[in-house]
């Protein structure tokens, strides 16, 4: 067997920017090969491809609307062409649910069509992204999903993004239970406040609010990208093969 042929390949949703960039170029150093999604930015997809290139690595970008539902089935078909036709292979072995996006309302103001987004993007479409994934990733692979720490703790104005992380990290644990007899371990990673785009960028760009944060973690500072992608490759290496069915926050210790 060649060693293209033995690869370890990630699906990275989001892989283009922020923490999902930041992951698939730590992988890529790690040695595993990536597929990345985008929703828009092709350029932004193409630049962290030819990075990872530079690493010795192989990825593909792919495009990928996290809450468009019915628009899942084509990327699977899309996803399989890529892998036979880059790696030769018909599986990959790791899935990291990252995509996502921040809207910061109170319970007061939020909009049902806010909800409903927020549903399609981090909850629904997290669920049957994943199911439709079940029959491609390798006995033995491995499921991350991104939750936040403010499943945890609350934030005022993050009520519907926090409810829906909630519901992943119990949709992990279930996932860890019905995949062990596959050798699939799943678990969920819970960033606190980082300093990306996210959110419209403010933990990195509001000066005030990154002191409050810094002065609300134990580590004394706001997180940046490059404390998360690091730890997600490592929860993949299998040094972390007998982790499964956790919570796992990386936050600093905010709000201990």
């Amino acid at each position: 067997m060649t060693a293209q042929n033995t690869s370890k390949i990630a699906i990275v949703t989001g892989g283009s920017r922020g923490l999902g960039r930041n992951t698939v170029i730590n992988l890529a150093r790690k040695g595993i090969d990536v597929v990345l999604t985008y929703h828009s930015n092709s350029k932004e997809a193409d630049a962290a491809v030819a990075e990872i290139a530079e690493l010795g690595g192989k990825a593909v970008a792919l495009q990928l609307d996290t809450g468009a539902i019915d628009s899942f089935d084509g990327f699977v078909a899309q996803l399989k062409t890529a892998l036979k036709d880059t790696w030769g292979r018909d599986s990959f072995d790791f899935l990291v649910n990252n995509a996502g996006i921040g809207i910061n309302a109170p319970i007061t103001a939020t909009t049902e069509e806010q909800f409903d987004l927020l549903t399609n993007i981090h909850l629904k479409g997290v669920y049957f992204l994943t199911q439709k994934l079940l029959p491609v990733i390798a006995d033995g692979g491995r499921i991350i999903n991104l939750s936040s720490g403010l499943a945890r703790f609350a934030g005022p104005g993050f009520s519907a993004y926090a409810m829906m992380k909630g519901g992943i990290e119990v949709f992990t644990r279930y996932l860890a239970k019905e995949l062990g007899a596959r050798g699939i371990t799943a678990n969920t990673v819970a960033p606190g406040a980082i300093e990306t785009d996210f959110g419209g960028g403010a933990v990195r760009d509001n000066s005030t609010y990154n002191q409050m944060v810094s002065n609300a973690t134990a580590l004394g500072r706001a997180g940046v990208a490059d404390d998360i992608g690091p730890m997600i490759a490592s929860l993949l290496s299998d040094d972390n093969r007998w982790v499964n069915a956790q919570r796992i926050e990386v936050s600093g210790g905010m709000n201990i």
